[in-house]
């Protein structure tokens, strides 16, 4: 699956984890621990104001078959079963949610040398419906998306999307939004573990005349430390401090602050993933 282009989701992805990943803005607090039975269980609090929340996830992986259940303070219970090659190169998921069934959804994602489509359909009375496709290959590929609403007849969203990747840098332009809006980003990597990076994001909404332009970048100040910022024209500063305290143990301390308003409080949040 790795030699084809990738799902339409994929393009701008990199960029994108680097600007968002590990950004823990919600006063939140999380801990992962891993079994070697293929066991994975999630605890993590968000505090906002003067009311925290929180969740339980825990995961199960079995062969080619992988199965997420998630529960919150709310007595919300999200469950996500995953099965690979159902159809050769191919990979079925299905997300049922209580007490909201509505919210269900059904997905199918297949995967080629030079192509890939998933398509997605809800599970109620009537179930909205995604589509995607990507061509190329995993150094240049394009694609579209489209969502479509069976109750109003009506294309409730359509997007796309280019990339071009190498093995030191990747560069993405998306059009979305129902052409609303043009997003282009670039990243740059300087090591070959690539933990050390430089990206740059633009984004352009034409209805509004509203640009918005972040930069930022990773540094591997060693072998288990890792530093993150990021910064955009609005003025929000972000910084991460990642350190492996232990062998694949990782703890990350993040921050957020409001540059053109240094009086008020910055939000924090911090995350701990213990594996054996």
């Amino acid at each position: 699956m790795s030699t084809g282009p990738g799902l339409f989701s994929d393009i701008g992805k990199k960029a994108r984890d680097l600007l968002t990943k590990d950004y823990l803005s919600d006063h939140k607090f999380s801990v992962s621990t891993y079994s070697e039975s293929g066991v994975a269980l999630t605890t993590s609090t968000v505090k906002k104001g003067g009311y925290s929340s929180g969740d339980v996830a825990a995961q199960y992986i079995y062969r080619n078959t992988s199965t997420d259940v998630k529960v919150d303070t709310e007595s919300n219970i999200s469950t996500t079963l995953t099965v690979s090659n159902i159809v050769p190169s191919s990979k079925t998921i299905f997300t049922l949610k209580y007490p909201n069934y509505g919210s269900g959804k059904l997905e199918f994602q297949y995967f080629h040398p030079h192509a890939s489509l998933a398509a997605a359909v809800g599970l109620n009375q009537a179930p909205p419906v995604d589509f995607s496709v990507t061509l190329g290959t995993p150094t240049f590929a394009l694609g579209a998306e489209a969502g479509y609403e069976t109750t109003s007849g009506k294309l409730t969203k359509y997007t796309a999307g280019v990339t071009v990747t190498k093995p030191d840098s990747c560069a993405s332009v998306i059009l979305g939004d129902k052409g609303d809006t043009i997003k282009a980003s670039y990243i740059h990597y300087f090591d070959q573990l690539k933990k050390s990076a430089a990206v740059g994001e633009i984004t352009r909404r034409f209805s509004t005349n509203e640009n918005t332009f972040t930069v930022g970048g990773s540094y591997a100040v060693d072998s288990l430390t890792l530093v993150k910022m990021k910064l955009n024209n609005h003025g929000t500063l972000g910084a991460v401090l990642q350190h492996e305290v232990i062998r694949k143990s990782l703890v990350t301390i993040s921050s957020e602050f409001d540059t053109k308003a240094l009086d008020k409080t910055p939000r924090f949040g911090v995350s701990l993933a213990l594996k054996p």
